[in-house]
């Protein structure tokens, strides 16, 4: 027979060795992942072999994961790991890659802009559906404006559909800028093949350096980085830009010193002067695994 794809009460007992109150204490506190659908508590198998992984200790141990800081490129949280001096290092390729190397506990925390595939909520949907049962949660770090940022002589663009024609800069594929992108363009009526674009950026500060260069004409970028350089912005959404956080590593001294400069004056202060940026929250839970 294959194994189970939920587990009991008694069979999460037996498999963990503990009396059955302390599998209901377990779920009760939210410590181990369950759904009471059915009216009872059933623990899905999957998300219990992740919890335990996640809890594993002794010789078997998993190495810890690297201070490092995964997925989406943000101006204002870039800042704050140097100002702070955290100590965490930075590696920003976009929140789908983000996401699969922390998936791969390749670093303690990945920044996330995902709007689901409904337009109706960013990076919960996705959250959830990868880290089920894993020692993860979801903290707001901020709201931010996009829209599109064009080049100084640039005329005539006022949405999405004025992109016909033009020479847009891209992002890299499954990042959260080129999932949007693809989501407003589709809303839009508009095509890639009804745009010429120009080479791939794979920072939001490239992605408007190019714009300023005169590479090309627009990108779907940040009010942040459009006032940066002085150039024109279209505002079209506000979107919500989320840290993915390593429940454990949280409490570790990288992310503590990070979060607590967050909170400080000198962020406010920071976020103000460069606009585009609403931290309402910063810091609490949006999603527990």
């Amino acid at each position: 027979m294959s194994d189970p794809e939920f587990l009991t009460v008694p069979e999460l007992a037996a498999l963990l060795r503990i009396k059955e109150r302390k599998v209901y204490d377990l779920a009760a506190s939210g410590e181990v992942p369950c759904t009471r659908a059915t009216g009872k508590l059933l623990f899905p198998e999957r998300g219990i072999r992740a919890w335990l992984d996640d809890h594993s200790d002794g010789g078997l141990a998993k190495p810890p994961r690297p201070a490092v800081l995964l997925g989406s490129h943000d101006p204002l949280l870039d800042w704050a790991v140097r100002e702070s001096r955290c100590g965490l290092a930075s590696y920003f390729d976009g929140s789908s890659d983000g996401m699969t190397r922390f998936l791969a506990r390749e670093g303690v925390a990945a920044g996330l802009h995902l709007l689901d595939a409904e337009g109706r909520e960013w990076n919960i949907p996705t959250v959830a559906r990868n880290c089920g049962g894993r020692n993860a949660v979801l903290v707001r770090f901020a709201k931010r404006a996009r829209g599109l940022v064009l080049g100084r002589e640039v005329t005539g663009v006022a949405d999405m559909a004025d992109l016909k024609g033009r020479r847009v800069v891209p992002r890299q594929p499954d990042s959260g800028s080129d999932v949007l992108f693809s989501q407003l363009a589709a809303k839009a009526g508009l095509r890639s093949e009804d745009m010429d674009l120009a080479e791939v950026a794979r920072t939001e500060t490239e992605a408007v350096q190019a714009v300023a260069r005169g590479d090309a004409e627009a990108t779907l970028g940040l009010e942040t980085l459009a006032k940066d350089f002085g150039l024109p912005f279209v505002p079209l959404i506000e979107e919500r830009f989320d840290l993915l956080v390593h429940r454990r590593a949280w409490f570790d001294t990288p992310l503590q010193r990070l979060m607590t400069f967050c909170q400080s004056e000198a962020m406010a202060a920071r976020a103000e002067h460069m606009g585009g940026y609403d931290l309402t929250g910063l810091g609490t839970v949006r999603w527990n695994a």
